[in-house]
């Protein structure tokens, strides 16, 4: 069999097993935040934590219970990396600096999972599951939530109220993530993933030096790594290293955990709002987009230009022999068109193409499917700008859901997708005219211009993956990229509960002749170029003098 159509037949065999899971799981979705039903095991947690979980919340307090949270989060994380030296289980490693703990806080509260450092040399046990992997899990929950916010708000009329954060919040949890991690836990160490507390091994000889590797708790880790798409690795290598994605069975099964909620919630909003076609026209702009780029990214890769490709069988700089061009550019795509940022290849070795697609991916937003949670509200926005759009070229007032779309509706809209731009280009703009953040780069041209772009595209979109080859454990990239995590995941929170707020205030607006369908492939067909559009307009001079400029130039 061909390496292409070996490529063909996993991502047929992936797109099947998301479609059985869809449904199933879309529905339990729905269901987990319908119900007002408590568990035992839940109502433990509200009594420690002092939340009613009955209460419901208008958008400010929802918002502040987010915020709250997530401070409380970066705290906690930042201390207990700058007590690792004095902690059991630290395998000897010392504490870390503050400006990486910062960073790393930052990362893994924000969903981001940004790394400047290596794992394995690092991180302790207790730092890395009592730490990281609980963050794994709270910060999908969050991500979760707002987008549930949003979902009422489309759906509830003539109120306010939005739900309650902290009810959201532990049945994200305990409901949907803890059981699904369980069982993909179980799966990965099936196929050969590790999960101990094991030290430190010696385990040879190494060019005239001893090789060491050290244990820990990877395959729980790794399965919510991938699951609440955050991305994280245990090892340096993340999932490229056999502890963490240790054959092609795995690495199908890790994108099947990256893809599985971002699409099902598509079938849990069209379930809340009493309208799943509406669900299926989202589902369907994301599904155009993943697989668009997939094959982009498999032709760019697998073309065979020189004898070295040729032998090869592609550009095989930078990829696993164990996943070949095809595991890796299903990888990479997904992984970059989510909030994932998990790696089985390093980008940075891609073609100039190559390597623009996963960066084109990440500034479309990560909204296709997008990660756990804000790929849904990051894509409701753009389908109020689509709406907004088809009513401006209608000349009749644009309305969705049943709610119209006003003024304060689209600046709202406005106002999130233009955060991220602003950071991306701003801070690039910043490093590239100082002269120490360019002393980072490995290359020098449009390569070492992309390295820039893609870290703090990566930091502001939440997804964490890195073109690896910049020296990014710097004060200045720790601290400016951190910022940039944190206003990145945040600030469009604000707009998006905000957004919420306003449409479930509004009175349902009867459908009359002239109401724009919102359910039909045209209007999904609408949404795939509205987001196109928006997104080559504000970065298309930036990746002409990066990924553009070397693929040209190769």
């Amino acid at each position: 069999m061909s390496p292409q159509a070996a490529g063909l037949l996993q991502l047929t065999a992936l797109i099947a097993a998301l479609a059985l899971a869809y449904r199933p799981l879309g529905d339990h979705m729905a269901r987990v935040y319908s119900s007002e039903k408590h568990y035992a095991p839940e109502k433990w947690i509200y009594k420690v934590i002092g939340a009613n979980p009955a209460a419901e919340m208008r958008w400010p307090a929802y918002l502040r219970g987010v915020l709250a949270f997530s401070a409380v989060s970066v705290l906690f994380l930042y201390l207990l990396q700058r007590v690792q030296g004095s902690l059991p289980g630290s395998l000897g490693f010392s504490s870390i600096d503050p400006d990486q703990a910062f960073n790393t806080a930052a990362s893994f509260v924000s969903n981001t999972n940004w790394q400047s450092y290596s794992g394995e040399q690092a991180m302790g046990h207790v730092v890395q599951t009592g730490g990281l992997a609980v963050q794994n899990f709270l910060s999908a929950a969050v991500g979760m939530a707002v987008a549930v916010a949003l979902v009422r708000g489309f759906a509830r009329s003539r109120t306010g109220e939005l739900g309650n954060f902290w009810a959201d919040l532990v049945r994200g949890t305990v409901r949907i993530l803890l059981p699904i991690s369980v069982i993909g836990a179980l799966v990965l160490v099936a196929c050969g993933a590790i999960q101990n507390f094991s030290g430190i091994h010696q385990v040879g000889q190494f060019m005239g030096g001893t090789q060491e590797w050290n244990g820990g708790a990877v395959a729980s880790q790794e399965a919510i790594k991938e699951l609440g798409t955050n991305g994280g690795g245990y090892f340096n290598a993340n999932s490229a290293h056999p502890f963490e994605n240790p054959n092609p069975l795995s690495n199908l099964f890790e994108i099947f955990l990256i893809l599985l909620i971002p699409f099902a919630l598509t079938r849990t909003f069209g379930r809340m709002t009493g309208s799943l076609r509406q669900g299926y026209a989202i589902l369907g702009a994301m599904a155009v987009i993943w697989i668009g780029f997939v094959a982009l990214m498999m032709w760019t890769e697998f073309a065979h230009r020189g004898p070295a490709f040729e032998l090869a069988g592609g550009a095989m700089e930078g990829k696993e022999t164990r996943f070949g061009i095809a595991g890796s550019s299903i990888f990479a795509v997904s992984t970059t068109l989510t909030s994932t940022g998990a790696v089985n290849s390093f980008h940075s070795s891609y073609t100039g193409f190559g390597g623009g697609i996963t960066m084109l991916g990440m500034q479309l937003g990560e909204i296709a499917p997008g990660g756990v949670g804000s790929g849904l509200y990051g894509m409701l926005i753009m389908a109020v700008i689509a709406v907004f759009l088809a009513g401006l070229m209608v000349g009749r007032t644009p309305e969705y859901l049943g709610k119209k779309i006003g003024t304060r509706q689209i600046k709202l809209a406005a106002c999130y997708i233009l955060v991220t731009p602003a950071l991306v280009l701003g801070f690039t703009a910043v490093a590239m005219a100082l002269p120490t953040p360019a002393d980072s780069m490995t290359n020098s041209g449009a390569h070492g211009f992309s390295e820039i772009l893609y870290a703090y595209t990566s930091g502001a979109n939440n997804n964490g993956s890195a073109f690896a080859g910049l020296g990014a454990d710097t004060q200045w990239f720790n601290t400016t990229i951190g910022i940039a995590m944190l206003l990145g995941r945040f600030v469009p929170m604000v707009f998006v509960l905000a957004l919420a707020g306003s449409l479930a205030e509004q009175k349902p607006v009867p459908e009359t002749a002239g109401t724009l369908r919102t359910d039909k492939p045209l209007y999904a067909g609408l949404l795939v170029g509205t987001i196109l559009i928006i997104t080559g307009l504000t970065y298309f001079p930036a990746l002409a003098l990066g990924p553009l400029a070397e693929g040209l130039a190769s």
